[in-house]
């Protein structure tokens, strides 16, 4: 055992030697990550367990040789979390106590609010964590925040769950001496696996939008890359930026969608408000969560959503085609 130890640890050195790399060693496994001389080995604080963003975030600065916290609520991920070779804090975002212990001493955060598809009050459960964190922040003595938000952030209302994101975004904003950048991607690719059902049952694909709907979409992993950047960089003060992969009509995406799975002529199908609101609740949603949805879908619709980011000169475009992501959809149907 002593001589398997002395031998990976001369792995470790000469691999750092010859590639610049070390070997870190996690509980399960071990990893090369990057060493660079010149750049500052960070602590750095994940909410968000290992979510679609969260999980590929952290792996990407474990990779950079930083010391990253997983913040989850299930004590079930720690495992999962310590296998990647980072720390689990496992706990509620809605505890302030608690979210503060896991900040304290990291150079850096990422927030992002998580679902509650249950909530009475959708919006102001996402305001309330916002909120928990900005205490939590101050309190820590954090000194720089990645956030994540969402596009159509400027609406204070009527955007449904976003305009929760709004007030996030406001309160952070007003957090003296903290460097704040919000990122507001666009709709989830991956969102669209939810409708393969739909697909397979009826042949139809749709929300409460237009066929010539504008989506601005993008791919969850390359909002990890934005985050990834953002969290590991200088910023200062208050900013925000865009993370976009791809824009399509509704129709489009149905065919590309459906060019995926061999149905070249899949229809989007426009619904209405209110069986948006039936099917949300027949899956569980509570009522509020299902209204708000729909809300959500209005906003698509009028594409009001997409005003500000519209005219934002600070938009980072994303490297994942919607073509790309269709394979993965083609996998899941």
């Amino acid at each position: 055992m002593l001589a398997l130890r002395v031998e990976l640890s001369l792995i470790a050195v000469m691999a750092y030697i010859l590639w610049g790399k070390y070997l870190y060693k996690s509980k399960y496994k071990y990893t090369f990550v990057s060493l660079n001389k010149n750049k500052k080995i960070m602590k750095i604080t994940i909410t968000g367990s290992l979510g679609n963003i969260s999980k590929p975030l952290a792996q990407k600065l474990i990779a950079a040789g930083h010391q990253v916290t997983i913040v989850s609520s299930n004590a079930d991920k720690a495992a999962a979390i310590e296998a990647l070779g980072a720390t689990p804090a496992i706990g509620s975002v809605e505890d302030v106590d608690f979210l503060t212990k896991a900040f304290t001493g990291a150079d850096a955060v990422y927030t992002m609010v998580p679902p509650n598809m249950v909530a009475n009050s959708w919006k102001k459960y996402i305001a309330g964590i916002g909120h928990n964190y900005a205490i939590a922040i101050k309190n820590a003595g954090i000194k720089r925040v990645v956030n994540l938000s969402s596009i159509g952030g400027h609406l204070a209302e009527g955007a449904g769950p976003i305009s929760g994101m709004h007030f996030v975004e406001v309160e952070f904003n007003e957090l003296e001496g903290v460097a704040v950048r919000h990122l507001r991607p666009g709709f989830f690719y991956t969102n669209f696996l939810h409708n393969v059902d739909m697909v397979k049952n009826m042949g139809i694909i749709g929300a409460n939008y237009k066929p010539d709907s504008v989506i601005s979409m993008v791919y969850p992993n390359d909002i990890a890359d934005a985050a990834a950047d953002a969290l590991q960089s200088d910023f200062t003060g208050k900013s925000l930026y865009y993370v976009i992969s791809s824009v399509h009509t509704s129709t489009e995406v149905a065919a590309i969608l459906g060019t995926a799975i061999g149905k070249p002529n899949l229809p989007w199908v426009e619904f209405k408000d209110e069986d948006v609101v039936a099917a949300m609740e027949q899956n569980g949603a509570s009522r509020d969560v299902a209204v708000n949805y729909a809300e959500m879908g209005a906003v698509i619709k009028s594409e009001k959503i997409n005003e500000d980011y519209n005219k934002s000169a600070h938009v980072i475009k994303g490297k994942t085609s919607f073509e790309a992501f269709a394979k993965d959809f083609a996998k899941a149907f």
